[in-house]
């Protein structure tokens, strides 16, 4: 099992250097999806939610070179959340001025009516956001262990069975069951924490 030394930096300290290809694949491997998605979720096409997606791609990467992390100003992902709502602000606005001069104002109407972001985005956005982070660091992780360890620790943690229950399925003892639970679990942690940093 390898194991992540204490003085690794983040993904977050590694994009400023935009040469850094590694950490810019696991950058977008990580948030595109969580971009994308919120924007289909937001009624946008599939090409639509792609170009933009790529758009905030580009305005982290111009951030990304001045990026200083300060817990004090928020966190990265509300930073982020920010740049994807205003993004397609901008974008409804834009069909909407389209629609406006091509004399649709059927679309126009439409387009006006679309809910504003609120708190129910930001908590979808956080719910996304969660989950993306955790499979995401999950596929990293898991090819550090055996697979009884991480069956221990999916089937404990993640489908909530009791220990005795997962101990006698994988024919371990209750105590190896919890060991290889919170093994991963010190290891998702690490993981999590060179995605983002601290947050």
């Amino acid at each position: 099992m390898s194991s992540i030394p204490p003085t690794q930096l983040t993904l977050l300290v590694r994009i400023r250097d935009a040469h850094d290809q590694e950490a810019w694949i696991r950058f977008v491997d990580l948030y595109a999806p969580i971009v994308y998605g919120f924007l289909r979720k937001r009624g946008l096409q599939d090409a639509d939610a792609a170009d933009l997606t790529q758009d905030v791609l580009r305005q982290v990467s111009s951030a990304a070179k001045s990026f200083e992390y300060d817990t004090k100003r928020g966190s990265f992902r509300s930073w982020l959340f920010t740049v994807v709502q205003n993004k397609l602000i901008d974008h409804w606005r834009k069909e909407g001025n389209r629609e406006h001069a091509g004399g649709d104002t059927g679309a126009h109407q439409i387009l006006n009516e679309l809910p504003q972001p609120g708190a129910d985005d930001s908590r979808e956005w956080d719910a996304d956001y969660e989950r993306q982070l955790f499979h995401y660091a999950a596929s990293v992780v898991r090819q550090d262990f055996t697979p009884s360890t991480w069956q221990a620790f999916w089937l404990t943690a993640v489908e909530g069975k009791p220990g005795r229950d997962v101990a006698e399925q994988l024919d371990l003892t209750v105590a190896a069951v919890y060991l290889a639970k919170g093994r991963v679990m010190t290891r998702l942690k690490d993981q999590i924490r060179l995605l983002v940093g601290t947050e």
